[in-house]
């Protein structure tokens, strides 16, 4: 059987990974004048390999053992990934009404439609995903972070 520091080494790894296809995915959209079909699906290909490097560990090895580990770090590092998948949650409440908006008026194929005018809504929508994808990336980067302290203190510590 392997080891255990090699999987929580490899799921470190996975996770630290996708963080610059977050961040290069978040930068498409910020750096896009004009939000087109090619421009959104550029962008999400880079967010869903991103999450997937992310989703993947969580879902497969940290969350079926976390019961098993309540001590404080895996207490605080559970606390901000969980606190993560809130906000980005949060975030998609705010992706689907903006999408479906600018579906229905055909926003991505025409470029001078003002995304304002579309819906009544549409302000409260992007505050929502601003908000819920800005809280994702500090709470991810804070589990992250505590993610490496505890993997330090239970795999590498006794090493040195």
């Amino acid at each position: 059987m392997v080891d255990e520091s090699v999987i929580a080494a490899a799921a470190g790894l996975s996770v630290t990974a996708s963080l610059p296809f977050l961040l290069y995915g978040a930068w498409i959209m910020i750096d896009a004048e004009v939000v087109t079909w090619n421009v959104l699906t550029r962008h999400l290909r880079y967010i869903l390999v991103g999450l997937l490097l992310t989703t993947v560990p969580v879902a497969t090895w940290m969350v079926p053992r976390i019961l098993g580990q309540l001590s404080g770090g895996a207490v605080i590092h559970a606390f901000f990934g969980l606190q993560a998948y809130a906000l980005l949650t949060f975030a998609l409440t705010g992706i689907v009404r903006i999408f479906q908006a600018k579906r229905d008026a055909d926003a991505y194929e025409d470029p001078d439609v003002d995304i304002d005018e579309i819906h009544e809504d549409m302000g409260h929508w992007r505050s929502r995903l601003r908000v819920g994808v800005a809280g994702f990336m500090i709470l991810w980067l804070c589990a992250w972070l505590s993610g490496l302290y505890r993997f330090y203190n239970l795999h590498l510590a006794q090493l040195l």
